[in-house]
């Protein structure tokens, strides 16, 4: 892998055994949520060369549940780099062994940083995307970051300010303009 751009993908495959399941009979969500924290840290960790710790999750989506006895496949890209942090999306596939039938089942996003030796934010490798697929992904995280600050803001404002923003709420449903 003498390419940068390998260095910005990694593919997982683990097979989903009977330890992993809930109640159900299905792969628990958190044996999911476990295997792709160790994705996007490894993706990212081989990306920028260092070690890097999760500063957030966003959009997990659980489209189908996954079965104990499938193989599932973790494909992971950075699509996007900051100073220090990184996009890593990963989309998972299960396939039935026996049917040789693969279904997409879970998208999400993760935002990575890379860490020095003392736990200290440090600048990650600068990605430039060059294809269509890398511009596109590289714009829609971008859109993701600026929602993701408006989030976090909206979220203070909630937890600082909630009597003024349920009046602000109430006075706005009673406003007939």
């Amino acid at each position: 892998m003498d390419d940068e751009h390998d260095f910005r993908r990694l593919a997982m495959t683990v097979l989903m055994t009977p330890d992993m399941a809930n109640f159900s009979g299905r792969v628990h969500g958190g044996s999911n949520f476990k295997l792709l924290d160790q994705v996007a840290y490894a993706c990212a960790a081989r990306y920028s060369g260092s070690y890097v710790v999760t500063m957030s999750v966003d959009q997990v989506v659980f489209h189908q549940p996954v079965h104990v006895g499938e193989l599932v496949t973790f494909l992971a890209s950075v699509n996007f780099t900051g100073n220090s942090s990184m996009e890593v999306g990963i989309r998972v596939t299960a396939e039935h062994i026996q049917g040789r039938s693969e279904r997409h089942v879970m998208t999400c996003y993760f935002t990575m940083v890379a860490v020095d030796e003392h736990g200290k934010p440090h600048r990650a490798p600068a990605f430039v995307p060059a294809t269509p697929i890398e511009q596109r992904r590289w714009k829609a995280a971008q859109l993701r970051r600026e929602f993701r600050r408006e989030i976090e803001q909206r979220s203070l404002d909630i937890r600082l300010h909630p009597d003024e923003l349920v009046a602000e709420q109430h006075d706005a449903r009673d406003d007939p303009c």
